[in-house]
């Protein structure tokens, strides 16, 4: 039997280990189109590779999923994160998991991912072929497939096709799957931050607030989680979150639309102007720049006083209620103004390609095309930051090397 796998990516090579552990008399045989293999997880995690996520049951961890989750959770049953993490162990790569649930070998080096996957595949005897972009797939009578490739290698007949491509933010790029009669669904960025060119918040570059609300105007989109605050405007989990399950939203907005932040992740107003109103009691001759309420970042504190025009010489007994209300509300109300967006580099990702209506998710097989496989980026599946799309590429490339 012969086997080709498209791409040379994490769900690629595990698709291809996979196969060639169900069928060692099979020739498996990875094409990359381009010069080298796992390209993008050596720069995940800023270097240590996020390589899954640490969450304790399938439920949580199709929680972290937008799109796909619920297709996921069929298969998780059959391989999960903790088999990743298993699976990385068995072959000499321990795993230890932060308090965030991110899961990085112990080296905190993605090299050590790396080469892990490449002598799996070294001794099984996968075959590679770098520069070799596919041109097309045909099915023949037979129902074998032909790979054409668009430079000088000869097209090859292949008993079975896995295509783990990855994604791409051009929809051109599907084509010659679309061509075969798959569904294609728009692809879109996900996981980006948030441009703000007019809000002078920017000036507080690389403050963080660990726990704030985020909620996007007008929807029903809204994320608690770490900020940070960018010089082009903001970024971290929480807006991460947001601008993937808002993915598809967000860019029919074209990317301008306005965001409501809660700093103190506390929805209850009422509560928050109690808060306030305690603490005006206790503290009548302490002045607003020396108690922060919620222990909110200095920097910070002071940017919304002055943002409410309040001076941070008043002293805390002044205030009257309209003033507490005022404070109340930019606590939890900070409106800002979103013009664009900024790809977060180290974890580029789209939503869509392959519609999941177009494959069987118990085998990764084209619901189109028999012997042709799916798994990784390729499909309309994708998950938030913190190793979930590392997991989505281990579980789909697993499945789809069974070649059920």
């Amino acid at each position: 039997m012969k086997v080709a796998i498209i791409g040379g990516g994490a769900a690629g090579l595990f698709a291809a280990i996979r196969a060639k552990e169900n069928y060692p008399e099979a020739e498996v045989v990875i094409f990359e189109k381009s010069s080298k293999l796992l390209a993008k997880v050596k720069v995940s995690g800023g270097g240590r590779c996020n390589v899954t996520n640490g969450c304790k049951s399938i439920k949580e961890l199709v929680e972290g999923y937008p799109r796909g989750g619920k297709s996921l959770k069929k298969v998780f049953g059959r391989f999960n994160n903790q088999s990743t993490m298993e699976w990385f162990e068995a072959r000499g790569v321990p795993i230890y998991v932060q308090e965030d649930n991110r899961a990085f070998p112990t080296s905190n080096d993605s090299q050590t991912i790396i080469n892990c996957l490449l002598q799996e595949v070294d001794k099984l005897g996968v075959e590679i072929e770098l520069n070799a972009s596919v041109e097309e797939i045909k099915l023949k009578s037979d129902e074998k497939l032909v790979i054409s490739f668009k430079k000088e290698l000869k097209p090859e007949i292949f008993d079975k096709v896995i295509v783990a491509s990855g994604g791409s933010s051009q929809q051109k790029s599907f084509d010659w799957l679309e061509n075969l009669g798959h569904k294609i669904e728009v692809p879109v960025p996900s996981l980006f931050t948030f441009n703000m060119p007019k809000e002078p918040i920017k000036k507080l570059m690389g403050l963080v607030v660990n726990n704030a609300l985020v909620i996007i105007q007008g929807t029903k989109l809204k994320s608690v989680g770490s900020l940070l605050i960018t010089h082009w405007g903001m970024s971290g989990p929480a807006v991460l979150k947001l601008s993937a399950f808002g993915a598809r939203l967000l860019s029919e907005k074209n990317y301008d639309f306005k965001v409501q932040v809660n700093w103190v992740n506390q929805p209850n107003f009422e509560e928050v102007q109690n808060y306030l109103s305690e603490i005006t009691n206790s503290n009548p001759k302490k002045q607003l720049s020396n108690l922060r309420p919620y222990d909110l970042p200095d920097r910070l504190w002071l940017f919304l006083l002055n943002k409410i025009e309040f001076s941070k010489l008043k002293v805390w007994g002044e205030l009257s209620k309209k003033g507490i209300n005022k404070l109340a509300n930019i606590l939890t109300n900070d409106v800002y103004v979103i013009q664009e967006k900024t790809t977060f580099k180290e974890e580029f990702v789209t939503c869509g390609g392959v519609s999941l209506e177009s494959v069987d998710m118990k085998t990764m097989q084209s619901k189109v095309i028999p012997n042709l496989y799916f798994a990784g980026e390729v499909m309309d599946v994708d998950g938030i930051t913190g190793g979930y799309n590392f997991q989505a590429a281990w579980t789909t490339g697993y499945i789809a090397g069974e070649l059920q």
